[in-house]
C-alpha cells in the first residue's frame, strides 16, 4: 500500500536536508502529502528539571530561531507549506507520535547517525521515535564528514 501522509522530523542543522530529501522523494513517488515538524525540548528537561533561574527568556529565543531556521527550510523546500509544518514545545518521541496520531500519518522519517557502542546506549531520537510508533518509521542514515 502506498504511503498517503508523510511525517519528516527534523533537527533544522545543516544535516536534515538528506531526510528532507529522502521523505519528499517518497511523497512525490507515493502521492503523497508531506509534513515537517521540530520540537523545541523544554531547556528544564537538558538540566533534569533542577534549574535555579527562570529560563523563559533563553527558551523563548531558542524557539525564535528554531521558527526562523524552520522558515528558511520552508522557503528551500517550497512543498512544504507552512500549513504542514509544525515547531512545537515538548519531549520528541511524544510530540512526534502525537502529531502522527492526530494527523494519520502513515509513515515518519527521521534522521539517524547510526551510532553504536556508547552513544547507541545513549539513546538518539531517532531510535526514541522507532519505539512506540503508530505507524512506519523510516530512519535515513546520516553521515559524517569525511564518511
Amino acid at each position: 500500500m502506498p504511503y498517503e501522509h508523510i511525517l519528516v522530523a527534523v533537527d533544522l542543522t545543516e544535516e536534515c536536508d538528506p531526510v528532507i530529501k529522502r521523505a519528499r522523494e517518497i511523497a512525490t513517488a507515493q502521492g503523497a502529502k508531506l509534513s515537517m515538524v521540530h520540537i523545541v525540548e523544554p531547556m528544564a528537561m537538558a538540566f533534569g528539571g533542577d534549574v535555579p533561574m527562570d529560563l523563559s527568556q533563553l527558551q523563548q529565543q531558542q524557539f525564535d530561531q528554531a521558527k526562523e531556521r524552520l522558515d528558511r527550510l520552508i522557503n528551500k523546500y517550497p512543498e512544504l507549506t507552512k500549513e504542514y509544518c509544525h515547531l512545537t514545545y515538548g519531549q520528541p518521541r511524544q510530540e512526534i507520535h502525537s502529531l502522527a496520531k492526530e494527523h494519520e500519518c502513515d509513515l515518519i522519517v527521521v534522521g539517524s547517525h547510526g551510532r553504536h557502542g556508547l552513544a547507541l546506549l545513549l539513546g538518539s531520537t531517532a531510535n526514541d521515535v522507532l519505539h512506540g510508533a503508530p505507524c512506519d518509521v523510516l530512519a535515513v542514515r546520516l553521515m559524517k564528514k569525511g564518511e
